[in-house]
């Protein structure tokens, strides 16, 4: 089980700006393993109760709130990551599972009594949890992802485009998913991570990216699509 808490910034920027922070990145911060070439396929499923509350709480800009999502890393995943993260102030806890295929099957199709079954204490809560509050799933989020690490206070930059969505297929391991598009080609998400605080030598490197810091979130983006003419 993973158990971290961290700060999270983001920020909106253009395909120029992108490819100008990853070249500035690159001289000091290492790839991602998992980029290979163009980086690397995100898809999630995101959980919400019968009113949407954690969509509701986050469009309101509450200040304490939460949201569940199972992740993959493309359809041939063997596993996926069942996540809470929870955001109070500035700061993000997230807990995860790792399931498999069966237990992801069971999840999707709202059945979470394998949860019972496992040993970890989170496995327990996320079963009265998603119970009680009658949490269903609600959106399937996709985008393309680069990204890049430092051991230094465990400091991860990323950067998210191509950002698509769907709220009728919940198979996230469906190979050809229809999804609809949910911001411009040209927009970019860079979201920056760290714990503890940022090092100068990063701060300084973004701080050439003159961009206001962004409060959004990839399944409000989406679910918005759906919620026209909601204020």
């Amino acid at each position: 089980m993973l158990d971290v808490t961290r700060t999270e910034k983001k920020y909106d920027i253009g395909l120029l700006e992108m490819a100008d922070m990853r070249r500035r990145l690159g001289v000091f911060m290492d790839p991602d393993p998992h980029n290979g070439e163009k980086g690397y396929l995100v898809r999630s499923l995101y959980f919400d109760t019968l009113s949407d509350r954690d969509f509701e709480e986050k469009v309101e800009g509450y200040d304490e709130r939460q949201k569940i999502r199972l992740r993959v890393y493309g359809a041939d995943a063997e596993t996926a990551k069942l996540e809470v993260k929870e955001k109070t102030g500035g700061f993000q806890r997230k807990r995860s599972l790792i399931l498999n295929r069966e237990e992801s099957a069971r999840m999707i199709g709202g059945d979470y009594c394998f949860l019972t079954d496992r040993e970890e204490p989170l496995a327990n809560w996320l079963y009265a949890f998603l119970n009680v509050r009658c949490y269903r799933p609600k959106c399937m989020v996709e985008y393309d992802r680069f990204a890049f690490i430092t051991e230094h206070n465990d400091t991860r930059i990323t950067f998210d485009q191509n950002l698509r969505a769907g709220e009728s297929n919940f198979d996230l391991f469906c190979r050809e998913p229809v999804f609809y598009p949910v911001i411009p080609p040209g927009l970019v998400t860079m979201e920056v991570k760290y714990t503890g605080f940022l090092f100068t030598y990063i701060k300084n490197e973004l701080s050439r990216c003159d961009k206001m810091q962004v409060s959004n979130s990839k399944y409000c983006r989406a679910r918005m699509i759906s919620k026209r003419g909601r204020r």
